[in-house]
């Protein structure tokens, strides 16, 4: 049998949308990349929110499972995963933009950059896993919705502050500049998200009709108040602010979500 033609043999070409959400797939978690794709870092924000939909539907599968072993073993874990699944990374942005706030406004990209995390920074993350672990205690049997809503709203809004804020680094410079580079407009970088909205808002008003079918769309508050707040203490984002948002918008969103549930519980 002859051998195939260099024509042939050659691999079709990646549309530049499968290599951004490639490249959003390993920039956000450390789940394996699917083989046959090519990842590009260019455009991936706008396929965060998506990667933090499928951490979430993971995350509610594991609520599931564990629920056997009663609420204290699935909040832990489930957050514990979180962490896990997403490579910490947030997370760490979350502590240092918190020593670079306490820091002030002179000395705030130093103490940003510095690998040593200060009180400060110990606080932050103290405080939103607590927001966590509290808002998934109140969710109890709704949890697994609210973990993906949540997700999705943590992810969505640093797409928020990269439009309405300056970077705070060099355009060159920084691990998240090249957000800068490629970006092209809030509205072609949040396309992808509003799909996913779509289909979120579809499948829980199937699923769960009636008010509660709502009860996600509460993360968007969070969503727009945390960049707003961050950008204007510190004058606009970096990368670093932009795992921040990630943090404090899940947690409050979770939060929210369970003081919601429990009002509605407790007018019942």
């Amino acid at each position: 049998m002859p051998p195939p033609s260099p024509q042939a043999a050659a691999p079709r070409p990646q549309a530049g949308w499968l290599a951004d959400l490639a490249g959003a797939w390993v920039f956000y978690s450390v789940l394996p990349l699917p083989p046959g794709l090519q990842p590009r870092f260019e455009r991936i924000a706008r396929f965060a929110p998506w990667v933090g939909a499928l951490i979430g539907a993971l995350e509610a599968g594991l609520w599931l499972l564990l629920a056997p072993g009663g609420l204290l073993a699935q909040v832990a874990l489930v957050i514990a995963f979180g962490v896990w699944i997403s490579g910490g990374l947030h997370l760490d942005g979350a502590m240092d933009t918190a020593d670079g706030l306490a820091a002030g406004p002179e000395r705030c990209l130093e103490a940003m950059d510095d690998s040593r995390v200060g009180a400060s920074g110990v606080q932050a993350l103290l405080q939103v896993l607590l927001l966590r672990l509290g808002g998934l205690a109140l969710l109890g049997a709704a949890a697994p919705w609210a973990l993906v809503w949540a997700a999705v709203w943590g992810r969505l809004a640093p797409l928020l502050a990269m439009d309405a804020f300056p970077y705070l680094r060099d355009q060159d410079r920084g691990t998240a500049a090249f957000h800068r580079r490629h970006w092209r407009g809030l509205l072609p970088e949040l396309l992808p998200a509003l799909l996913l909205l779509l289909v979120l808002s579809s499948l829980a008003m199937a699923l769960a009709p009636g008010p509660s079918a709502w009860l996600g769309w509460i993360g968007l508050l969070p969503a727009v108040v945390v960049p707003w707040r961050l950008g204007r203490q510190l004058g606009g984002h970096s990368g670093d602010s932009y795992g921040a948002c990630v943090e404090w918008t899940l947690s409050w969103s979770l939060l929210l979500m369970g003081l919601l549930g429990l009002l509605a519980r407790l007018s019942g």
